[in-house]
Parts: C-alpha cells; sequence; structure tokens
C-alpha cells in the first residue's frame, strides 16, 4: 500500500484501540487535512483490502482481523515505556536477593494490574531438578496442600479433598519416608522410584496406604511432568469492553480455568525465539483474544510469557513491555 493508506489504517488501529469507537472519515479529513472525498476514497479501498469493517451501530470504521495483522507485521513500533512504568518494573529486577524466575512472576503480574490484560507464564522444569522436600501443610480435617520443593529453587502447592478415613498424620508420616528416601533423586526419575522403592515401605507401615501412595504419586507426577503455569489478572480482561457480554464473559473465564486451553497459549511453537502475536484464530486459544508471547531460557529452564487480552490490545504498549522484561531476563542470566 502507499503511505498515505498506511496512515490512514494506522490512525484507524490506533484510535479504536484508545477510544473503543469507529472512527469515521470527518475526524481522518481533520488529521491528514484531505477532502472528505479523498478520505472515504482511500477507507473505501481499505475495506476491500479487508483491513477495515463497517461497524453495525456506526458509520465509522474498525480494524478487522486482518487490519490488526498488516498493523503489527508492517505499521506498529514498540512503545517506549512510561518513567512509572519503567520505574515498577525495574524495582523487582533490581532485587538482587529475589531469584530471577520469582523477578519475571512478579514483573507480569505488574504487567496485568497495569494494562487489565491477563498475563500468564508457563514453564518448564528442567531433568536436572532434584527433589529437595515434600511436605504436607493440613488446612483443615479434610483438606491438605502438598508442598514440593527442588535443589533449584522450584515450588509446586497441590491441595487435596481427603477422604473421610484418611488420617493426616499417615501423611505426614509418609512425607517423612519420603524425605528420607528420594531427597536428591531427579525430578524426572522420581515417580519412578516412588512406584518401586517407597509403595512397598509405606505398604507395610501405613493404615490405608494405597489412598496415601496416590496422593502423593499424583502430586509428583504432575511436578515431574514439567508443567509450571502462573497466571495473574485472570478477571481484570473481563474489565475490557469486548466482555461486558454474560455468555462471551462466561465462554472465556471457563478457558481462562481450564489448563489444556491455557497451554495452547504456546501454540504454534516458532522457530525462533522472538516477539510472537496471534490475533483472534491464530491465537488456537480463543477467536476473541490476541496472545502476545515471548519465549525465554534461564539455566537450561525454558518458559514463554504471554499477555492474552481483546484484539483490540494496545500492541505497541505490550510489546515495549515483554522486551523490557526479556532484557531485564538476558542481563540477569547467571548471576
Amino acid at each position: 500500500m502507499d503511505e498515505r493508506k498506511n496512515n490512514i489504517l494506522k490512525e484507524i488501529v490506533e484510535t479504536y484501540i484508545k477510544t473503543v469507537k469507529p472512527v469515521g472519515s470527518k475526524a481522518l479529513c481533520t488529521k491528514f487535512n484531505c477532502s472528505s472525498a479523498t478520505i472515504r476514497n482511500e477507507m473505501a479501498v481499505l475495506e476491500d483490502l479487508g483491513y477495515i469493517e463497517k461497524n453495525h451501530i456506526s458509520s465509522g470504521r474498525v480494524p478487522s482481523e486482518a487490519g490488526y495483522r498488516y498493523y503489527v507485521e508492517n505499521l506498529m513500533e514498540p512503545e517506549k515505556l512510561t518513567g512509572s512504568d519503567v520505574l515498577n518494573l525495574q524495582k523487582i529486577f533490581s532485587n538482587k536477593d529475589l531469584k530471577l524466575s520469582d523477578a519475571i512472576t512478579k514483573c507480569m503480574e505488574i504487567i496485568s494490574d497495569i494494562t487489565n490484560y491477563t498475563s500468564i507464564i508457563l514453564g518448564k522444569n528442567s531433568d536436572n531438578n532434584k527433589l529437595l522436600q515434600v511436605n504436607i501443610i493440613a488446612l483443615n480435617e479434610h483438606q491438605v496442600v502438598a508442598v514440593i520443593c527442588t535443589d533449584k529453587g522450584y515450588v509446586e502447592n497441590k491441595n487435596f479433598n481427603l477422604p473421610p478415613m484418611i488420617d493426616i498424620k499417615e501423611l505426614i508420616k509418609t512425607s517423612e519416608i519420603i524425605n528420607k528416601l528420594l531427597v536428591g533423586t531427579p525430578i524426572n526419575k522420581v515417580s519412578e522410584r516412588l512406584e518401586l522403592e517407597i509403595k512397598p515401605i509405606i505398604k507395610k507401615s501405613i493404615y490405608q496406604y494405597e489412598a496415601i501412595y496416590n496422593i502423593f504419586y499424583d502430586a509428583l507426577s504432575d511436578f515431574a511432568s514439567g508443567d509450571n503455569i502462573h497466571i495473574s489478572g485472570r478477571t481484570k480482561i473481563f474489565e475490557q469492553p469486548e466482555y461486558n457480554n454474560a455468555d462471551e464473559m462466561k465462554r472465556l473465564a471457563n478457558k481462562l480455568e481450564d489448563m489444556s486451553f491455557i497451554k495452547k497459549v504456546e501454540h504454534p511453537m516458532d522457530a525462533n525465539d522472538d516477539i510472537k502475536i496471534y490475533i483472534g484464530e491464530e491465537t488456537e486459544f480463543d477467536p476473541n483474544v490476541t496472545i502476545i508471547r515471548k519465549k525465554y531460557k534461564i539455566d537450561g529452564e525454558e518458559g514463554t510469557i504471554a499477555v492474552i487480552g481483546p484484539k483490540r490490545m494496545d500492541y505497541q504498549r505490550i510489546v515495549g513491555l515483554l522486551k523490557y522484561v526479556d532484557d531485564e531476563i538476558d542481563s540477569r542470566k547467571g548471576e
């Protein structure tokens, strides 16, 4: 496209992102100092190309999915962060007492707060993690939390509802057996040793050993499977006007609670580690959202940081924020 059409499309996209209102030819005439006939002709071409579409409640135009795609590939530039954004994130990364993985988590929480979008971290525990400790914490007589820690500082909490016949003291006794015999075992070998070595031992000394064994097996197997997911601002996205419909809100809320859908944030996987933008149907998550994500690597660990928002997402700002986080991750590697 020629420069004027590019500029007009850029203005339509960025104005709609900010105002959530269809953009009419009158506003564009003022902006570009062109006649209304010229602007209408240019908008007609953009509409024929599929980059803008008519809003059913207004004579103005809004970006189409193809228009957003053209914008992010050809017209958008990452936004320079505001001083307050930099300060909020810099305070986290400058805290050298904070593990890098925890710093990433806190920064994604901040990004969710300042953008009103949902942020996600999908991490994978590497095979060189070793079991450090398993603890059982009683919430009440019917609920416990199994806390699993590795020597690399990874921690996973898993809640369990206890059948009436299970004695919490027996759970704690089993955790002591596991800690005595399995500490130092590579995470990817824990389930196998639990089955072959620990189960016969607890069978001899633990009442209701089968049910208790299954609790520990489920908790340790889930951790060893490698999925480490942190979600911030599940409800933040619903502050966007696109989701004021109750049915739409419920549908998306169910997906944000379903880990099988959350894991789709990583797909499709690309060959390089650049910041990637997936719009609508491209996301494989939901046709009415945009996902912007970035893969990272820390000391052999791989993961993905991502932001989920409406297709009318503030692309420039989110790309700028993720780029800042990625640069800080690179600067702290090996510490």
